[in-house]
């Protein structure tokens, strides 16, 4: 996420009332056992579910712009992990029209954002079961005290689904913590405008086929690199399309809404401009494809980084392009096991931006460091209110120390291991955890592992000490 974020955009709060519902047969007595709400994550202990391990989402959606209607089916491809009686999936909103767990009729409750599942018998551990949820509806948006918003969020044109950290459950039921990734299909079909125009549909990953079927247009994306759901997106809107080609050869769409296309001149070479100084300095790019969407979406206020192509909400800056790019190493590849870990986002996202412009005639990394130290960088306010390997709430993952002083604790790391060390920890990290989940706990061994060093007084300092640390050039 963007570090020009307003600190409370990454989280809603969630006021929904679902009424419960059931149908079909279920027994919670029988052999096995429900699996656990929420995967003990103490910043969101409400995400997430145990019991089983998702694969894959087959995502088929029929969306009409003009009512904000959504009518959908999902299938859910997972392997139980424990004799499995009863399961959960986050899911906030919609009305569920029906469940099946391996094409049985499976009895369902809600209960606030939980779609509870009783299949018709029990999963046994490491069955590979297949779960499908019909639902529709008015999909959500939800919104803070603040304003920030996130989850299913309509445009002047169309709309466009945020999921970080939680609004990714308003469109779709799913496990929906970063530590279950999973592969995806998403299939999305809208009908042409009174004009009988065709509306843009972008997501992530590779555009499989595009059908015109006469009064509307199906569009199958496909996403094979396993994706943690906050990441998953589907933007409906009118855009000018740019296609091309990074230096590697990995394709590149880049989708800028007309009305931001003047003040967005050039981003689409400046993205695969991009991704080739990134692939230098840390590391193969991870995915099959690139890109952005450039929306027109005002008063939203930050951008994400969803996976292969980032959602920009108007046209944005040089920076602002490295630090969603560079997420796709460190946080889309390489995703945090838990929430508390995202400062392995934010800090490397954030440092990502000092390199370049290190490396563009900008000031040096050293320049930024101390203009954050001392107080003068314009982003510096807040570094100090809490140490940023330890949030203190969910709320505050998106807060300046996650951003700032993580890049600063990756700094002093460079300044003691050396640059040799530093980008070789770089870029092994993006390989050794290529595509999988790392926390901070891994990220400190490897850099004693690379550099022989005892690095436990730097990170105790820079990443768990509460207050400003003295800096000896200060």
């Amino acid at each position: 996420m963007s570090r020009l974020i307003r600190p409370y955009a990454w989280f809603a709060a969630f006021v929904l009332v679902t009424g419960a519902a059931c149908t079909g047969p279920g027994d919670d007595t029988r052999a096995g056992r429900a699996g656990a709400r929420g995967v003990g994550d103490t910043l969101f202990p409400g995400l997430g579910n145990g019991g089983y391990d998702v694969a894959h989402y087959d995502l088929t959606l029929d969306y009409v712009p003009e009512t904000n209607h959504l009518k959908a089916t999902a299938v859910i491809t997972a392997r139980a992990t424990q004799d499995l009686s009863r399961f959960d999936l986050d899911f906030a909103g919609l009305k569920v029209r029906g469940v099946e767990v391996d094409g049985a009729k499976a009895a369902f409750t809600r209960e606030k954002n939980e779609l509870v599942l009783t299949p018709a018998k029990t999963l046994r551990k490491g069955t590979v079961f297949e779960t499908t949820v019909a639902y529709d509806g008015t999909p959500r948006m939800t919104e803070d005290a603040d304003g920030g918003v996130e989850g299913w969020i309509e445009t002047d044109d169309g709309a466009t689904a945020l999921g970080e950290p939680t609004g990714s459950m308003t469109w779709f039921p799913g496990n929906h913590h970063p530590s279950d990734k999973a592969t995806y299909d998403i299939t999305v079909s809208v009908p042409k405008d009174e004009d009988g125009d065709p509306y843009d549909v972008l997501s992530n990953g590779e555009l499989v086929k595009e059908e015109d079927q006469g009064k509307r247009v199906t569009s199958h994306w496909r996403t094979e690199e396993p994706m943690a759901g906050y990441l998953a997106n589907v933007t409906v809107g009118y855009f000018d399309l740019h296609k091309g080609r990074t230096s590697q050869g990995v394709p590149v769409l880049v989708g800028v809404d007309p009305d931001e296309a003047a003040d967005s001149e050039g981003v689409e070479d400046l993205v695969p401009e991009v991704t080739d100084w990134a692939s230098e300095r840390f590391g193969p790019y991870p995915f099959s494809s690139v890109g952005a969407v450039v929306d027109h979406l005002p008063g939203l206020d930050y951008a994400l980084e969803t996976q292969t192509r980032p959602y920009f909400d108007s046209a944005p800056d040089d920076t602002l392009v490295v630090h969603e790019l560079a997420h796709q190493w460190f946080g889309n590849s390489v995703t945090p096991r838990r929430w508390k870990d995202m400062w392995l986002n934010e800090g490397f996202a954030t440092y990502a931006e000092w390199l370049w412009q290190e490396d563009h005639g900008g000031r040096t990394a050293d320049e930024i460091f101390d203009a954050f130290y001392d107080g003068s960088h314009e982003e510096s306010e807040g570094i100090w209110d809490f140490p940023p390997g330890a949030p203190p709430s969910g709320p505050r993952t998106s807060d300046p120390p996650v951003y700032g002083r993580g890049a600063m604790t990756l700094h002093k790391v460079r300044e003691e291991i050396g640059d040799e060390d530093f980008f070789d920890v770089v870029r092994e990290w993006t390989r050794r955890y290529r595509h999988k989940n790392a926390d901070t706990e891994d990220f400190i061994s490897l850099c004693e592992d690379v550099s022989g060093e005892d690095l436990s007084e730097l990170f105790d300092t820079w990443l768990f000490t509460k207050g400003k640390p003295r800096h000896p050039s200060s």
